[in-house]
């Protein structure tokens, strides 16, 4: 495990010299640590290393800047594969550091860990990944799918394929095929698909793709012969640039493709070059933003010093972004909670879950962060862990993603129904209390 520490050299330097724990020094210089759970090794790298640059690379621009209202910010990043085991093996080496919140980055390792972070007290921020149903806070207090969910984005999709055949009623007779990855990743948007299907007549195709997902044919060969009328990807790594070239070698027109947000980068497209064109994605709220005003200060205050985590080439592509808004996001909830507690001061795991459930994201508070036309306003509260539910789709044009979408928000009298009701069987199952307004005083 590679220690990549914001501390200054001269505190640990002291700290070893006093036979003091690293930890310990952490604790005297009063600095908020924040665990990093990456995959740079494996199948998924190519993927998880941008996501992991952009997450660091926003935690050193905080301190470029002074911290949070004069905290310095520590992390150490942990590599996890994208394995549950490994996961849970990294939670349980680091949660000990005085850890403020986690973001496992896979959805297998978030269902391990929903299941520890109440009794250890720390937040999990899964944005846009992790259980739908634990936008429900009333359940899930430590849980906090920020910014969207599964459900959001297959909810999105039917949408917009509807849009395209002249609205809803018209998918009725309809084929989607939905490729996924046969993880709890991939069968998260099923449910919301199956209700979906059900309310409008369209037929619901499901195939499973087996970890990597380098091995696809048959899969296409069945897309060959029933031919949908739309595929939904839901693929990660190397599964998605995998099934976009076999659906160039099978005919499978590439503009009836659309991904969810993780299968929709430029590692999902860039071998595949002009084949891929016309392939579509949803964006979680951001796409590729090299032109934001948070790229050019993480390029002017941390790549142009020497400090930067990757390629400044990478800086602003699809997933360096997705890493430098989740950790905007981990950060703000800490700044939020100092607002309660203290600023300037250290925040536990339970007072930044605080913040979490009361972050006030308006647009005149992301614009002053960078963040103007990357992202909408998140607002969230005892009740919504989410805190937005919108997104738009970008396609890729054979050298570059350009957006080609207005916005969408999941339509939340199909969503909040399917939310309770999940939330309350997991709560049954587990022998929970939904929370009283009382509760969410606390």
């Amino acid at each position: 495990m590679k220690l990549k520490s914001l501390a200054s050299a001269a505190l640990v330097a002291a700290a070893s010299l006093a036979g003091l724990s690293t930890s310990s020094a952490y604790a005297q210089a009063k600095e908020q640590f924040f665990p990093v759970l990456v995959y740079r090794t494996g199948a998924y790298a190519p993927n998880g290393i941008p996501f992991a640059n952009g997450y660091v690379d926003y935690l050193k621009l905080v301190n470029a800047n002074g911290g949070i209202n004069g905290v310095k910010v520590t992390f150490e990043e942990c590599e996890t594969g994208y394995a549950t085991d490994k996961g849970v093996e990294c939670y349980e080496r680091l949660k000990g550091r005085g850890a403020t919140v986690f973001q496992p980055l896979s959805t297998g390792i978030t269902f391990a860990l929903t299941e520890k972070a109440p009794g250890d007290k720390i937040p999990l921020i899964t944005s846009g990944y992790g259980r739908s149903e634990s936008a429900d806070g009333g359940v899930f207090k430590w849980n906090f799918p920020l910014v969207g969910t599964y459900w959001v984005a297959a909810d999105i999709l039917v949408q917009h394929v509807g849009k395209k055949e002249g609205g809803l009623d018209k998918l009725k007779g309809k084929k989607i095929a939905l490729v996924y990855h046969d993880s709890p990743y991939g069968k998260e948007p099923i449910p919301l698909l199956q209700e979906r299907a059900k309310m409008h007549g369209f037929d619901v195709q499901l195939l499973p793709v087996t970890h990597p997902g380098v091995e696809q044919k048959a899969t296409w060969l069945q897309i060959r012969q029933t031919r949908p009328d739309y595929v939904f990807l839901w693929g990660w790594g190397v599964m998605n640039s995998t099934a976009i070239k076999e659906a160039v070698a099978t005919g499978y027109p590439r503009d009836k493709m659309y991904g969810v947000w993780w299968a929709g980068a430029e590692p999902d497209v860039k071998d595949v070059g002009d084949g891929a064109k016309g392939y579509n994605a949803l964006a979680l709220q951001h796409g590729a933003e090299p032109n934001s005003k948070i790229v050019k200060e993480v390029l002017d205050k941390v790549h142009a010093k020497g400090q930067g985590t990757g390629p400044k080439e990478e800086v602003g592509q699809v997933l360096y972004m997705r890493g430098l808004s989740a950790a905007m996001l981990a950060v703000e909830g800490v700044r939020r909670a100092q607002e309660r507690f203290g600023k300037g001061k250290v925040m536990t795991g339970e007072q930044a879950r605080w913040g979490y459930e009361n972050l006030a994201l308006d647009q005149k508070k992301l614009d002053a962060l960078g963040f103007a036309g990357v992202m909408r306003p998140v607002s969230t509260s005892c009740a919504d862990h989410m805190g937005a539910a919108w997104a738009r789709l970008h396609t890729w044009d054979g050298t570059k993603w350009n957006f080609t979408s207005d916005w969408y928000q999941a339509d939340e009298s199909i969503l909040k129904p399917m939310v309770r009701t999940a939330a309350d069987k997991y709560a049954s199952e587990k022998k929970l209390s939904r929370r009283t307004p009382e509760d969410c005083q606390s």
